[in-house]
């Protein structure tokens, strides 16, 4: 059985599912209307830690049991990498091939690799995709669109002038 609810976060609606009741499944931001079957267990617990995190609290994935089943193996490796970034930081996608890549045993690893389990992340914010940016401060890639990315960043604190969105010219 499905379990889900809808939370209406300071940036629009998000859909929060689990899968038992036990884990979170996913987290993501909705256009489209969902059922709810009642915000209890781990809905209850992930609309807490969502409430702490946009009153800027320092939360960290690993305070919710996470579902990453979603994916294949390289998918939950990077995924659980991301939970890794601590609140306030950000990683480059070359950065994160490169650690993975030495976790894995291997020489080198495609940043396109990363990126590619990147955007697959099925818990938006909670498994904190929007901290990575591109290797000089390219704002790219979010499913919630670039500009809540951006947003996510300033309420954490790690936002910096340097980024820049695609297709915008990088300050010098």
């Amino acid at each position: 059985m499905m379990f889900s609810s809808v939370y209406l976060s300071k940036f629009g609606r998000m859909v929060l599912k689990s899968r038992d009741g036990e884990s979170l499944s996913e987290a993501y931001f909705e256009g489209r209307e969902v059922s709810e079957s009642g915000k209890q267990g781990v809905l209850a617990e992930a609309e807490k830690w969502l409430d702490n995190y946009f009153m800027g609290k320092k939360v960290s994935p690993l305070d919710l049991p996470l579902d990453l089943s979603a994916g294949g193996s390289f998918s939950q490796w990077v995924w659980k990498r991301l939970c890794l970034i601590p609140y306030g930081k950000t990683a480059t996608y070359g950065e994160l091939a490169k650690e993975i890549a030495g976790e894995r045993g291997l020489a080198k690893m495609s940043a396109q690799a990363i990126g590619g389990a990147v955007r697959r992340n099925p818990i938006a914010i909670i498994v904190p995709c929007h901290r990575v940016i591109g290797a000089k401060g390219n704002l790219t890639g979010y499913a919630g669109g670039l500009d809540l990315k951006k947003k996510l960043l300033q309420l954490e604190g790690s936002y910096r002038p340097e980024f820049f969105l695609p297709g915008a010219k990088k300050r010098r």
